[in-house]
């Protein structure tokens, strides 16, 4: 667990901030109390919120910024006015070293845009690409990209399969994790070209890859993998259609269990079942995005989160931001950029 670890916040992104912020990362201090915290945004609003929580005596230093990136605001928009915004300072705070991670809940095009350019790419990463934790019946799998990149090459695939493998072991605690490429099939000539030259790559490449070959969009739930690589727009659509399925399911099951007194009786008796399933499908437990394959972790909290939401996003930036991701990323790509050049 990451120990010691000093955050930048944006405390004005989010639908409900800067409150769900602030008593965020009161959760988040209660449970990793050697956590520093560097709050940007309107000083005069946070005092008496970090006031309210003894717990965030003496490990919060409020920065004041004089304006916030707005929902409805562009990226271009972004980059062109955002410049010592509470988003803006937060990624600067990593840039410079003053904080091993940045976690805002705003504008996401805004924050993919203005990390890029604050924070840059690694070297041989062109796209950087946002992830999504997915719960599977047995454990999370990650799954990659959920919206950074509408489009993604066969290149770039392999360039997430890498990342991907990285912030699963960071992440997940796994020694070795799985990687499956997903797919309209799993045959060998099922997909379009960019799949399948990816899938080619990632087979023959000496890349130190658990790679499992093509999944389907079944596999996702089921667990098949621990790491799930696509495009942004294949991503991003699954990623929504299983929260929809989600929801659907939970208003069901809820309509089931009202609907007389007999099917009452029986959620009294499966109620320990029932909270047990809810806590596993909790949106809160599974709540940050990463922005993998910038110089500097940047998380993206989910805007409408709670306070339990933004802790978990924070806990997340915080064990990425001490583990190993960086150089492991770094030497795999090394490898692909030297087999590039010794075959060119």
């Amino acid at each position: 667990m990451a120990r010691g670890t000093t955050l930048s916040i944006d405390a004005m992104g989010g639908d409900h901030a800067p409150g769900v912020v602030v008593d965020g990362l009161a959760l988040l201090v209660a449970d990793r109390p050697d956590t520093r915290l560097i709050l940007f945004g309107d000083e005069a609003a946070l005092t008496p919120l970090v006031a309210a929580h003894p717990g965030l005596s003496g490990k919060c230093e409020i920065v004041h910024c004089e304006h916030k990136i707005t929902s409805d605001m562009k990226p271009s928009q972004a980059l062109r006015r955002g410049k010592g915004s509470s988003m803006w300072n937060a990624l600067e705070a990593v840039k410079d070293g003053r904080a091993g991670a940045a976690v805002s809940a705003g504008n996401t095009g805004a924050l993919m845009a203005i990390s890029m350019l604050v924070l840059r790419k690694m070297d041989g990463v062109h796209r950087p690409a946002m992830t999504a934790v997915w719960p599977t019946l047995k454990g999370r799998s990650i799954v990659l990209d959920v919206g950074a990149n509408v489009e993604a090459d066969a290149a770039q695939l392999v360039t997430f399969a890498i990342m991907g493998e990285a912030y699963a072991r960071a992440t997940l605690g796994k020694e070795r994790p799985t990687i499956g490429l997903l797919n309209i099939g799993s045959e060998e000539m099922k997909g379009h070209d960019e799949v399948r030259e990816a899938h080619e790559m990632l087979r023959t490449l000496d890349l130190d890859l658990d790679y499992r070959g093509f999944v389907e969009g079944d596999d996702i739930s089921m667990g098949s993998v621990d790491v799930i690589v696509t495009d942004g727009f294949t991503g991003n659509v699954a990623l929504k259609a299983g929260e929809g399925v989600a929801r659907m399911l939970a208003t069901r099951v809820r309509e089931a269990l009202t609907r007389n007194l007999a099917t009452k009786a029986g959620a009294v008796l499966a109620a320990s079942g029932l909270a047990a399933l809810r806590e596993q499908m909790n949106p809160s437990n599974a709540n940050g995005g990463v922005l993998l394959g910038l110089g500097g972790v940047s998380v993206k909290s989910h805007g409408g989160t709670d306070a339990r939401g933004f802790a978990t996003a924070c806990r997340l930036a915080a064990d990425l931001a001490t583990s190993h991701y960086p150089e492991e990323v770094a030497a795999n790509l090394a490898r692909i950029q030297q087999r590039g050049t010794a075959t060119g």
